[in-house]
């Protein structure tokens, strides 16, 4: 599929990874729909993009209903839906047994819906409408890009919450991918390290700076526009389907 035919709908789309990957589809001459909880800054984004290929829709990834209408919506006003790429999240840090009392049960609760259920609700609305769309060549109807993270693999102490619902993306894409087969929709993971987005960029400098030089190669945090180029790539690369891509410069999460 190529760029200028993408019709996308991107999740956590007013910031970081989201915007970077809409800005990449609308520069190639995509329609992109934006899904976020915060609509002052989703409509502001929108506009800046671009006025007629961008959208911008409020919603709670993990709110069954609204996903289904944000989806409908979506595809509405692009006319029709091809992309998804789920790159809304929280980060959520906490020992099991922390010092004062062990972890709320609904804590970590909200790293799960959050990031794994809301991942899983987004791709099962869209896919719904995907399998509806006409085939290409390869009788392709659609791609579905979720984002994990190196603790999936690595989780630090700290991270069982955030480690668990990462995990279960990497647990759910090949059974996704392989029951989407019939329908032609291509389902892939990408997994990235330590990355430039708000919550890293408001850190201090000097953590900033340990962050990068922690990274194997190249020595620095990685930028949103590589994000958006993998996404691009597994878009435009058909034979891409059921996988996980870690974008991590080698990195290997220490214990803490």
């Amino acid at each position: 599929m190529k760029i200028n035919q993408v019709k996308a709908l991107i999740t956590g789309g007013a910031s970081g990874l989201g915007l970077a990957c809409a800005q990449h589809i609308i520069d190639g001459g995509g329609q992109v729909t934006l899904i976020d909880i915060n609509q002052e800054v989703g409509q502001s984004q929108q506009q800046q993009l671009h006025p007629e290929r961008a959208f911008f829709v409020a919603a709670d990834v993990s709110n069954e209903a609204a996903i289904e209408q944000a989806c409908q919506q979506a595809n509405d006003n692009m006319e029709g839906l091809n992309v998804v790429i789920n790159c809304a999240g929280v980060l959520s840090a906490g020992r099991v047994l922390g010092r004062e009392a062990p972890m709320a049960l609904d804590y970590f609760n909200k790293a799960i819906q959050i990031n794994l259920v809301g991942s899983f609700n987004v791709a099962k609305a869209a896919a719904q409408l995907m399998q509806n769309n006409p085939g290409d060549e390869d009788q392709q109807r659609g791609v579905i890009i979720n984002t994990a993270s190196v603790a999936a693999y690595e989780g630090q102490i700290g991270q069982a919450a955030y480690s668990a619902s990462k995990g279960g993306i990497v647990g759910m894409t090949l059974p996704m991918a392989r029951e989407f087969t019939r329908f032609g929709i291509r389902v892939m993971t990408i997994a990235p390290g330590v990355f430039m987005t708000p919550m890293v960029s408001g850190m201090p400098d000097e953590i900033k700076k340990a962050l990068g030089e922690s990274v194997p190669f190249p020595k620095r945090l990685g930028s949103p526009a590589e994000f958006a180029h993998t996404a691009a790539h597994i878009i435009e690369n058909t034979y891409l389907n059921g996988s996980v891509i870690r974008l991590d410069g080698a990195i290997r999460l220490e214990p803490k």
